[in-house]
């Protein structure tokens, strides 16, 4: 969808470009034909001017002509006079001749070049016209049929757009405020940072201005009961015993100043969302201010009043009473200062109480008008302190001026200057960061112009809350893992078993293949040996026979007997020895044969252990990422639930965009139609 109307803005730009080149042209063609309107005009302007001028000639002929008559007829009658002068008229007439053609040629050749000019400027005029109704035929039909595709492909767009709106959101609640309000604002850090950090500093400015307030009240007392009457010597007036009085009690009144501003600052932590619909602190701070605004106005009659006294008391000079009649229209000044303060915080803090109070869309010039008011705080301050200086100088030069007085004004003149100081840094700091007072101080929808109500932006805050305990349950902490070194000793100590092991059942296999071998040998051994015994058992029955049977012959042959018994006795020694070489060998080969298998038996039992071992590690491993599929699982379906927010969140913004898109469309039309009245 989102391709489709990128496509759609491209070849409306494009046909954009086409309809103001196109207007271009035309407006290079009107220019056009009004030079050739202004040309004409200059011509018909030229060719009045020549008709003017051969009426002129014409009438200059006719008199000409008529003074010829007159001079021929005075001629005729005074001949004789006239032969003097004969010879002067005729010069002068063929002077007049000469002229008069001139005259005439030169008309006439205005007269040709005007009528060439004439014809020329219409087969031009013509030219143009012709061409302009061309263009506008061209330009009229290639934008009807742009049109007409445009709206074709747009209708058909904006139907399967709407259809997949109609089936992938049942329910659109962008538009919506009292559902909008409840949206949670995405977590910015570093602006939570950074206004912790203005609010600190703020803090410090607040602390610093609290103080130079309760010297300037705490010293305006002092001042009050020793001038103009010193209270230790002579009783002074009531006005001034209730100034005094009321001004003892300032502490009460400027204290919760810095009260209400260390709770503000609290209340901005990093893991909150701090706008003015959460900055509760903010009435509290707006009360404390109304509550020394209303200590100021209670206190404001009575100093004027006592620098009234002061000024009708004998020891008051003129410079000096001039001096506190400054300071009288400065303390006004100053009480209007802080109310104006007052009016604008008090406005800021409506959103977090009644925020019906206050345009979501006013909440910047607030800003700007408290940085105005502060600037201009500061600037009555400084007049204060000018007036006050030079006050401190007079009443130092008056005779009866005490040590104690003069060390009261400077008391009071340091305590004008810090409080001058301190708002001169608190109107500077605002008007440096008044950008990022005024960037992101609410978090409605941008179209609002309300202020979300306190309950919803309460309620804000408990999701909030809520969200951040999920993503904590979600982000576990990772197993314990093997570590590295471990890890390559362990895959020495693997290969090494496993090569060990390889070779192991080399040697098994080799002797495996010896043992048969050796079995093959010792059964073929066997059944020499027993066709040995029984070949000598024939032998020893074949001696008893013929021991038996030839008695008679045992003398003749004794000399061969032996021989043939030594024969057979070597035939019988040889024939037992080869069984016993054979079974000797076997006997030998068994006892290595066992050591091979057991030591076999062994090596296998350590490689299963191993084996064992490294079986178990797998499968506490594999359990391990058994539980981190799962955890995935559960993430990734947390993941898709935000994606179909998102996706749900981006096909409302579209069908917004294609809303928007028909607006535009309508408004090409009627711009189209317009375009079409004024062609015709």
């Amino acid at each position: 969808l989102a391709s489709l109307i990128f496509q759609l803005r491209a070849q409306n730009q494009v046909l954009k470009k086409g309809v103001v080149d196109e207007q271009a042209n035309s407006a290079s063609l009107k220019e056009q034909l009004k030079m050739k309107d202004q040309s004409l005009r200059k011509l018909q302007q030229e060719m009045d001017s020549l008709t003017f001028r051969n009426q002129q000639l014409a009438k200059r002929v006719e008199l000409l002509q008529d003074e010829l008559a007159l001079s021929e007829a005075r001629g005729k009658k005074n001949k004789k006079s006239a032969e003097s002068s004969s010879q002067l008229s005729q010069e002068q007439k063929s002077v007049f001749n000469e002229d008069l053609q001139k005259k005439i040629e030169e008309n006439e050749r205005l007269h040709i070049l005007v009528s060439e000019t004439f014809l020329a400027f219409l087969s031009s005029s013509e030219n143009w016209s012709h061409n302009k109704e061309k263009i506008k035929c061209h330009l009229k039909t290639s934008g009807q049929q742009q049109l007409k595709n445009l709206q074709a492909a747009l209708g058909s767009r904006l139907e399967e757009s709407l259809c997949i709106i109609n089936e992938k959101v049942p329910f659109n609640d962008t538009r919506s405020n009292r559902y909008n309000a409840l949206n949670v604002p995405l977590h910015n850090r570093r602006y939570q940072l950074k206004l912790r950090d203005l609010a600190g500093q703020a803090l410090a400015f607040v602390q610093e201005l609290v103080t130079a307030l309760l010297n300037f009240h705490t010293y305006t007392e002092q001042k009050v009961q020793i001038f103009p009457i010193d209270s230790a010597t002579d009783t002074i007036s009531s006005l001034n015993q209730k100034f005094s009085q009321y001004l003892h009690e300032n502490a009460s009144y400027v204290r919760p100043l810095e009260e209400g501003m260390l709770h503000l600052f609290e209340s901005i932590t990093e893991d909150t969302v701090t706008v003015l619909e959460t900055a509760v602190k903010l009435k509290a701070f707006s009360e404390h201010l109304a509550s020394y605004l209303c200590f100021l106005r209670k206190i404001l009659p009575y100093q004027l009043k006592s620098l009234e006294e002061e000024c009708e008391s004998s020891l008051c000079t003129a410079a000096l009473r001039a001096r506190n009649m400054e300071l009288h229209r400065d303390m006004k000044r100053l009480t209007a200062a802080f109310e104006k303060l007052h009016t604008y915080v008090s406005l800021l803090a409506l959103p977090s109480t009644k925020p019906e109070g206050l345009l979501r869309t006013n909440y910047n010039l607030v800003f700007t008008n408290i940085a105005t008011s502060l600037h201009g705080f500061h600037d009555v301050l400084k007049d204060i302190s000018k007036h006050y200086s030079q006050k401190a100088t007079l009443e130092q030069d008056i005779p009866t001026a005490t040590q104690k007085l003069i060390t009261t004004n400077d008391c009071i003149l340091s305590s004008v200057v810090a409080l001058t100081n301190g708002v001169g840094k608190i109107a500077s700091f605002f008007s440096n960061n008044l950008d990022h007072f005024t960037a992101s101080l609410s978090y409605g929808p941008k179209g609002g112009t309300e202020f979300i109500s306190p309950l919803s932006a309460e309620c804000m805050l408990q999701y909030k809350k809520k969200a951040v305990a999920y993503m904590k349950s979600l982000k576990k902490p990772c197993a314990d893992s093997v570590p590295y070194e471990e890890a390559l000793a362990n895959r020495r100590v693997l290969l090494s078993s496993t090569e060990s092991r390889e070779g192991l059942a080399q040697q098994v296999q080799q002797s495996l293949e010896k043992i048969a071998k050796l079995e093959q040998e010792k059964e073929h051994w066997m059944l020499e040996a027993q066709l040995a015994k029984i070949k000598l058992e024939k032998e020893n029955q074949k001696l008893k026979n013929s021991l038996s049977g030839h008695l008679t012959e045992t003398i003749q042959e004794r000399s061969v007997l032996p021989n043939v018994a030594e024969q057979k006795k070597e035939t019988t020694e040889k024939s037992p020895r080869e069984p016993i070489k054979s079974t000797s060998l076997v006997s030998d080969l068994f006892p290595s044969i066992e050591e091979k298998s057991t030591f076999f038996s062994s090596s296998t039992c350590r490689a299963l252990a191993k084996r064992l071992s490294l079986a178990e590690k797998s499968k506490e491993s594999l359990t391990e990422e058994l539980k981190l599929a799962s955890q995935n699982i559960s993430r990734l379906q947390a993941s898709k639930m935000l994606c179909n927010r998102s996706y749900e969140d981006q096909l409302s913004m579209m069908s917004d965009h294609l809303c928007s898109m028909n607006e535009t469309l309508t408004k090409q039309r009627e711009e189209i139609d317009t375009l079409k009245m004024t062609s015709k």
